[in-house]
């Protein structure tokens, strides 16, 4: 697992509808066991030409989009099958948050557990963030702050978000759920030991 608290940095827009996890990371490049090398292959379907090479009209192969932190989507980001390469893919290449107006369920919570913030945005707010990037040519950036739970735009606009509390802290802590869930030993041993006063039939002779 990986901690993240906040990001800011190039925004790319890629304002297409019901991009899904077979467009993320295509099914020909899932082969094998390892964990890594899926950056490379993120969008290989429009990033390169049938000769390999980079099509230079796809947005994250321009400058200063290579280097883009934060992915700016239209709705229903990361639909489709349930691979998880497919936010691993986003994250080697470089990506920290994804702001669309929805999400696929699964890539969602994925994305917490592979050191993405997925932010769910109404669709005219993304709109906006895009129009601010694209009239400073792709240069100024965009912050998330997934502790404060807000979307800074280049201008400075501030939109709020929602997050799911439990996925919220394993991606700021950088844990699991069975080490969050450990972090809280106290209050469970704490709670066991209440509970065995009040039903210590429920519990086995130490």
């Amino acid at each position: 697992m990986e901690s993240l608290v906040r990001v800011t940095g190039i925004a790319a827009p890629m304002m297409r509808i019901n991009i899904d996890t077979d467009q993320i990371i295509p099914a020909l490049y899932l082969g094998g066991t390892d964990a890594k090398g899926y950056g490379k292959h993120l969008f290989a379907g429009w990033r390169f030409l049938p000769d390999g090479s980079p099509d230079p009209a796809f947005i994250l192969n321009r400058e200063p989009y290579t280097r883009a932190r934060v992915l700016l989507a239209e709705r229903n980001f990361g639909c489709g099958s349930s691979r998880e390469r497919a936010p691993k893919a986003l994250r080697e290449f470089g990506i920290r948050a994804v702001i669309a107006p929805s999400f696929g369920g699964i890539f969602f919570n994925n994305c917490y557990r592979n050191g993405i913030a997925p932010v769910e945005l109404p669709i005219d707010a993304v709109r906006a963030i895009v129009a601010e990037v694209e009239a400073a040519q792709g240069q100024a950036e965009v912050s998330v702050d997934l502790e404060a739970k807000t979307v800074v735009s280049p201008g400075g606009a501030r939109y709020a978000f929602d997050a799911p509390e439990t996925l919220r802290q394993m991606l700021l802590q950088g844990v699991d759920e069975i080490a969050l869930t450990l972090g809280r030993m106290p209050e469970i041993d704490s709670y066991r030991a209440r509970d065995r006063q009040r039903r210590p039939w429920a519990y086995s002779p130490d």
